[in-house]
């Protein structure tokens, strides 16, 4: 039996102001081994687990569940291939890497990338952050600690402005002019490496995180362009006659999405075996993949014909894949927008502002983490509606 656990001052000692060591206590057959977190606080500063009633608590408490998780990942490794837990050598893993400042010669873009794995991210949002460091690898602007400076992110900030989005060669032929990346996507860069930049602060090998002088700096790009269908333009594609196997499949995976909500990693991790019957609709109750947040959904009559048609469980299919049909089925149901598997959480919701369901509950179906993130598509609608003004001209 192998537990963890974070625990204050277990030895009963303080030290000069009254301080104590908060340790990750690792019980083996009823025998404890402790592992200093390199947090030390007073007694009236830690209460139910946690840190408290400091200006720092928060990075306290981050700092002693990273290693806390560090201890865990290296038990479950070792468990994993049938090896003894060593206690010694776990502790000489823990801190190996981080009782220190940062050396200079130590790779920056290595030590991010392993990182991930302990992160405990669900796997697409890995892939977002080894994208972002394989950006910042390839500009070569950063590769040591000291590179981190404010003038090199803005160098760095310049050098994605400048990345051609990818033509297909029949779009060359075509003729079809270079675009750059936009605004958004390079924030979403900007977005992880600050993360993984924060964790080193976390680890106490960096002193501060450029990113902290450079708030507001990094635009978040154009929100208002939020693409999704019309009512008429979903029954075009609802209605196309398809006899491909691929078509047909990422059609009723749209659906699924344009009458529940979901998005991709949602809908492809969905069950009906995990949702709730209550004698008369299916409720769905459950946590985003993505953010662990909880979003309500019903299944509508349309969603559930999908989900009945394929045994309750949904097909899998890799999201590149997935998004190159849809473009098709665009095509051939002649709308000009970029039909994406996004598209279809975006016709929910705002098909749901439409129809007059308050802002709040619509938040709660798509798991948003707050109103914020739900007020755009309602900006987007009022948008619309006064385009219409125009023509009334």
């Amino acid at each position: 039996m192998i537990n963890t656990i974070l625990i204050y001052n277990h030895r009963g000692r303080f030290g000069a102001g009254g301080v104590a060591p908060v340790e990750v206590r690792i019980t083996i057959d009823r025998k404890p081994y402790y592992i200093n977190t390199g947090v030390r606080v007073r007694k009236n500063e830690w209460k139910y687990g946690r840190v408290v009633n400091r200006n720092d608590a928060d990075t306290l408490n981050d700092r002693a569940n990273i290693m806390l998780e560090r201890v865990d990942n290296i038990i479950n490794e070792c468990l994993h291939n049938g090896e003894e837990i060593d206690v010694v050598a776990i502790r000489r893993k823990v801190w190996s890497p981080d009782n220190r400042r940062a050396d200079d010669a130590e790779d920056v873009i290595s030590w991010m990338s392993s990182q991930i794995k302990m992160m405990g991210v669900a796997k697409g949002t890995a892939k977002h952050y080894e994208c972002s460091i394989a950006q910042l690898a390839e500009s070569g602007i950063i590769s040591k600690w000291s590179d981190l400076t404010v003038e090199n992110l803005h160098r760095w900030d310049a050098h994605l402005h400048g990345i051609k989005k990818h033509r297909t060669n029949a779009e060359i032929k075509a003729g079809k002019p270079v675009e750059y990346i936009g605004q958004a996507t390079v924030r979403n860069y900007h977005k992880d490496i600050k993360a993984l930049l924060g964790r080193a602060l976390k680890f106490g090998l960096i002193d501060k995180n450029p990113y902290d002088r450079m708030r507001g700096e990094i635009k978040r790009g154009d929100k208002e362009t939020v693409e999704y269908l019309t009512k008429d333009e979903l029954t075009r594609i609802e209605r196309l006659e398809l006899t491909d196997g691929m078509l047909s499949l990422a059609r009723d995976l749209f659906i699924f999405q344009c009458y529940t909500g979901m998005s991709y990693s949602d809908m492809q991790d969905f069950r009906l075996a995990d949702c709730h019957f209550d004698g008369n609709k299916w409720l769905v109750a459950k946590s985003r993949v993505k953010t662990h947040i909880t979003y309500f959904v019903q299944l509508l009559p349309k969603a559930l014909e999908v989900v009945e048609k394929y045994d309750g469980e949904m097909p899998h299919i890799a999201v590149q894949v997935y998004n190159r049909q849809l473009k098709a089925l665009a095509e051939m149901a002649k709308i000009r927008k970029r039909v994406t598997s996004h598209v279809g959480r975006h016709t929910f919701a705002t098909w749901a502002l439409h129809e007059g369901v308050p802002i709040e509950r619509v938040s709660k179906m798509l798991g948003h983490a707050n109103i914020k993130q739900t007020q755009r598509y309602a900006k987007v609608l009022a948008k619309d509606v006064y385009k219409e003004f125009d023509k009334l001209k």
